[in-house]
């Protein structure tokens, strides 16, 4: 005898006065074709896919019974039902799939109880890593972008004009790191130096370490 399925519905509109009926009645009819027997709805009604968990009463509560083993499936119309984006999804459905929960989604035809689902699964995993690579390389360009402005001597603006901040730490002015030199040459200590001059102890302990490199 085929094990049931026990199925969790899960609704999500943003605005108070759209509703869930329309979800919830295609979301039926899919169980119901399947076989699935549904146990529980939750709905988060007039909240907004960009709220997070701890704005979405519905879906904490769905994810937290999961947890629990209360159902075998989840079920949402659409995947921006369940997430405000792939990362965002993919952390709800690694949650589901870490309690042996498996996920539905309507529109996207998606259904990790089958082969083709895992296998679909897999591959948005590879495409959520891919897109967090490139917003690492291109972050990472960017600054090197703005390091090698800065270092030429250019004037960073934003788009209103103003100055942008400086990357990294700043640099002494030449006139005070031969004060710096001066006083630990002459022995004295890095708490010491940096009160006189006016500077943090970090900017003394760097000074120091490049005299001590130079020696």
């Amino acid at each position: 005898m085929a094990k049931e399925i026990r199925a969790a519905l899960y609704l999500r509109v943003s605005t108070g006065d759209q509703t869930v009926e329309n979800q919830r009645r295609d979301l039926e009819a899919a169980a119901t074709q399947r076989g699935w027997t549904i146990t529980t709805t939750y709905a988060d009604e007039g909240v907004s896919g960009a709220k997070g968990r701890d704005k979405r009463p519905g879906l904490d509560a769905m994810l937290k019974d999961a947890t629990r083993g209360r159902f075998d499936v989840v079920m949402a119309w659409a995947v921006d039902r369940m997430g405000r984006s792939l990362p965002d999804l993919l952390a709800t459905m690694q949650e589901l799939h870490g309690a042996k929960v498996d996920l539905f989604l309507h529109q996207q035809a998606l259904d990790t109880t089958t082969p083709a689902g895992r296998a679909m699964f897999g591959m948005m995993g590879v495409f959520a890593e891919f897109e967090r690579s490139m917003i690492v390389a291109r972050v990472t360009a960017g600054l090197e972008r703005a390091r090698a402005e800065q270092d030429a001597g250019m004037v960073r603006r934003d788009a209103q004009g103003r100055r942008k901040k400086v990357i990294g730490r700043p640099k002494v002015g030449d006139a005070t790191e031969h004060a710096i030199r001066d006083h630990l040459s002459a022995g004295t200590g890095i708490l010491k130096v940096a009160k006189t001059v006016g500077v943090g102890v970090s900017t003394v302990q760097r000074i120091k370490l490049a005299m001590a490199e130079a020696t």
